[in-house]
């Protein structure tokens, strides 16, 4: 579902991004480490098609992100670190929003229904966003993947600001996303969310993916280990 050959990426004399190889499969979690101006950032908005690789290509469902950057944003949602909607509009009215934007309409029992399925309380529904908490806004953005039926999810440093609670529940509500057949990659800087949740896990240092592991062969405490040696 997504796939890197040789992706590399220049600013000026500055290589953000080098050689950059990459699989990952249907319901697969991918979870990619690294210090700040690691490249994970920067892998993330090629896969988007926000900026112009160097060289090299990707893949989103075997789709070209050179050659068809509009054509891959149907299968891909984005979830930044602070998710950007309208906080004068309710939950509900946001995923209608967003929905009908990527084509899609919906009766108002099924929104509901999406806003429930990523454990939104009900009572939050029909409230203004403004006043929702960082968790809350992530979970209107999950809405808003699964109304569009995203194959592929994005997220950059998803679990940044939440406490341990919100922490717990988004890190189910993406594993049952991989249990769903999604794709995800997330940039995190989380460790031990990434050993909980990842089905795989890389460690990128100046550009390069300097690690590639599954995530079942370490602790939490082995990998933080192992993460300190690499960068």
């Amino acid at each position: 579902m997504i796939k890197t050959v040789n992706l590399h990426k220049k600013y000026g004399n500055f290589t953000a991004l080098q050689s950059l190889n990459l699989e990952i499969g249907s319901g697969e979690i991918y979870a990619l480490l690294g210090q700040n101006g690691a490249g994970k950032s920067t892998t993330i908005n090629i896969l988007l098609g926000l900026i112009k690789a160097s060289s090299g290509d990707a893949y989103i469902n075997h789709i070209s992100v050179t050659d068809q950057p509009q054509e891959i944003k149907k299968n891909l949602a984005y979830i930044p670190e602070t998710v950007l909607l309208y906080p004068n509009l309710t939950g509900l009215e946001n995923l209608d929003f967003f929905s009908k934007i990527a084509g899609f309409s919906y009766s108002k029992d099924a929104l509901h229904d999406f806003l429930m399925r990523t454990g939104l309380q009900a009572s939050a529904h029909d409230k203004a966003l403004g006043g929702y908490s960082k968790g809350m806004r992530q979970k209107v953005g999950i809405a808003i993947a699964l109304a569009k039926d995203a194959k592929v999810l994005l997220l950059d440093e998803p679990t940044s600001g939440l406490d341990p609670i919100a922490t717990a529940e988004f890190t189910e509500i993406v594993r049952q996303l991989g249990q769903q057949g999604r794709t995800v990659l997330m940039a995190t800087h989380d460790i031990f969310n990434a050993v909980s949740v990842a089905t795989n896990i890389g460690i990128m240092k100046q550009g390069q993916l300097v690690q590639n592991l599954p995530s079942k062969a370490f602790t939490a405490d082995e990998l933080q280990e192992l993460y300190f040696k690499t960068i």
